[in-house]
């Protein structure tokens, strides 16, 4: 059954590409309006194995833009409810839920450097600037005897609150990425702190900045499923040409 669910990507992409594609280990922070779509999107291209990241649970307020939410899943964990939503996609896949932030204290036990792809939807600026740290750093060891170390690759989504423009969605290099009020924190705080980042990584944003109507920063789906979708496209490029 495995086989025929992604026949139409392999019509496209080419058998020895999706094998890579199913090997590859994938580690995902944060599954609410970016990272859900990002992690369903993974596991309809043929990623068999995923590690989804999130502490919280699903609330009224999510049901607008996050992949789970629906008036059924309130109050139940996102990975949990997330992990059984991509269970019924493809039910041969490993899917790795841990109801978990990325701290200080918490971040050697995610192993990093056993990830192929390790992918960023938190919005959290602390721990964000952590994990961007802590995943340009992530070295693994060499598939080969005296081979050269393997560095897991590294994607990261920028604000998608207050947008609404689609067509304002960019992919750039982190210290690039220009208009987004996420990227200029996080490096006024790398730059405070005289931490950088190991090396360039790719981040998908938006310029576009809009006055809410209130207080509180509103997103809407078609914003926050394109950050997510994008982010696996990058994945899945990447993937079926390593």
């Amino acid at each position: 059954m495995e086989q025929d669910l992604f026949r139409r990507s392999e019509m496209l992409l080419g058998n020895e590409a999706m094998s890579r594609v199913a090997q590859k280990r994938v580690i995902l922070f944060g599954v609410g309006g970016v990272g859900s779509w990002c992690a369903e999107s993974l596991v309809r291209s043929g990623f068999r194995n995923l590690t989804i990241v999130d502490f919280d649970r699903v609330d009224i307020t999510n049901v607008n833009r996050q992949l789970m939410a629906t008036t059924e899943t309130i109050g139940q964990v996102k990975v949990e409810a997330l992990r059984q939503r991509l269970l019924s996609i493809n039910p041969a896949a490993s899917i790795t839920a841990l109801q978990q932030t990325f701290t200080a204290e918490t971040a050697e036990s995610f192993h990093l450097d056993t990830y192929d792809y390790i992918i960023d939807a938190i919005d959290t600026l602390k721990d964000k600037a952590l994990l961007i740290l802590k995943a340009t750093a992530a070295t693994s060891a060499p598939a080969t005897e005296g081979g050269e170390p393997r560095k897991p690759k590294f994607f990261s989504s920028m604000g998608a609150a207050l947008k609404l423009n689609p067509t304002r969605i960019r992919v750039a290099e982190f210290w690039k990425v220009q208009g987004d009020p996420l990227a200029r924190a996080l490096r006024n705080r790398f730059k405070r702190d005289k931490l950088f980042p190991h090396h360039k990584f790719q981040c998908v944003y938006s310029d576009e900045l809009i006055t809410p109507s209130n207080e509180g920063k509103g997103s809407l789906v078609h914003i926050t499923a394109i950050f997510g979708f994008t982010l696996a496209g990058l994945v899945l490029q990447d993937a079926v040409h390593s």
